[in-house]
């Protein structure tokens, strides 16, 4: 099934060997279908999902926080959550 709209998002890991760190950033995508929206690691079904809000922290980076009966989730984006932001309210 193809989604309905999806908005990119990154999980920066951090590894450290000895006196070297090193920053890695991996791009992944929030999905959202017509039940549900989907990361890389969890589905949060759609009747389960309150609310989305975002907040910049500065550059190009913000939070985008996906309000669930289970609890907050944060994603740290770069693009401009708007439009799946304004996607996932209709459907809820």
């Amino acid at each position: 099934m193809k989604p309905i709209a999806t908005q990119p998002y990154y999980k920066i890991e951090r590894k450290i060997d000895h006196l070297h760190m090193e920053i890695i950033e991996h791009q992944r995508l929030l999905e959202l279908y017509p039940d549900k929206i989907a990361s890389a690691y969890r589905e949060f079904p759609i009747d389960k999902v309150f609310d989305l809000s975002y907040r910049s922290i500065g550059g190009d980076r913000g939070m985008l926080y996906i309000h669930t009966q289970q609890g907050v989730y944060p994603y740290t984006i770069k693009e401009n959550p708007k439009p799946f932001i304004h996607a996932v309210k209709r459907l809820i």
